[in-house]
């Protein structure tokens, strides 16, 4: 009679244990499929920002650069205009200068015209943008590249757990099919690119 006690409370023993290992098993595939999901999620999330984020920040420089470059053509232009009226005007003064006076008048209009014609220019700011600019993309294919890693790495931590021999036997796999869909390199991708500049 006590045989039969142990053997029966042993197999209720092995069915609580079998029970607990597959309600833990299938909580990890659902925490790791609902990772999946996640991580999904972030790379739409990464290629969203891009398409938002990139086009505005471009048209932006561009414009920044546009403006720029009037406002320097203007400002050479202006420049050169003053210098050269002064520079023939000056001439005439001090071929008719009279007296110290009229020549000392003649001398400031000179160091007018000279600091004109070799002032410093606007500082160019359009440069820092479009360093800015390659920063931000840089930055962005960086996040890209990051959330389809995670996605990756989501998958294969899914697949190991799914495809685990005790996990493989008590696991639905209608419910939790292996995945096959990550990320990988386009066909060439692999080869160094080759860059040529024009002259």
């Amino acid at each position: 009679m006590k045989k039969s006690y142990i053997i029966l409370g042993s197999i209720g023993l092995l069915v609580i244990i079998l029970f607990m290992s597959y309600r833990s098993s299938y909580n990890k595939a659902v925490e790791y499929k609902m990772g999946i999901k996640k991580t999904w999620g972030n790379v739409q999330a990464t290629y969203q920002r891009r398409a938002d984020f990139i086009p505005q920040l471009v048209e932006t420089v561009k414009g920044a650069a546009n403006n720029e470059k009037s406002i320097l053509t203007n400002v050479t232009n202006a420049r050169a205009g003053i210098s050269n009226f002064d520079a023939s005007q000056i001439s005439k003064e001090i071929g008719s200068a009279k007296n110290p006076q009229q020549m000392e008048m003649a001398g400031r209009k000179i160091n007018t015209a000279i600091n004109l014609a070799f002032e410093a220019y606007p500082q160019i700011r359009s440069t820092d943008a479009f360093l800015s600019l390659q920063n931000d993309i840089a930055g962005t294919e960086n996040r890209i590249n990051k959330a389809r890693q995670d996605y990756n790495e989501a998958i294969e931590k899914y697949n190991i757990h799914v495809s685990g021999f005790f996990n493989s036997m008590f696991l639905n796999k209608a419910t939790f099919p292996y995945i096959d869909d990550t990320f990988s390199a386009d066909a060439g991708s692999e080869k160094r690119p080759d860059f040529t500049f024009s002259k």
